[in-house]
């Protein structure tokens, strides 16, 4: 994979943070921090899209029906029962 370098401007409180973070021993570098934070802000956005597409197929998958409780209940009881 090939490696772009980056000038970034932090205020001084986001400077300190990043700072704290590898003092902690959680990165080794800024750039490290860096590239973990993009990496869980496109996780994140993976999430949303799948949350997102989730509920774009349950709305086009039909009319709604009515929610029947007890047969939930007794799935759930029968899921637990085999479970143990």
């Amino acid at each position: 994979m090939s490696m772009h370098r980056k000038t970034i401007t932090l205020t001084e409180q986001q400077d300190n943070w990043v700072k704290t973070q590898i003092e902690g021993g959680h990165f080794g570098n800024d750039s490290e921090y860096i590239r973990d934070l993009i990496r869980k802000d496109q996780q994140a956005k993976e999430r949303v899209a799948v949350l997102r597409q989730a509920l774009a197929d349950g709305e086009s998958s039909g009319k709604p029906k009515p929610l029947d409780i007890s047969s939930i209940k007794a799935a759930g009881r029968k899921q637990r029962k085999a479970a143990s």
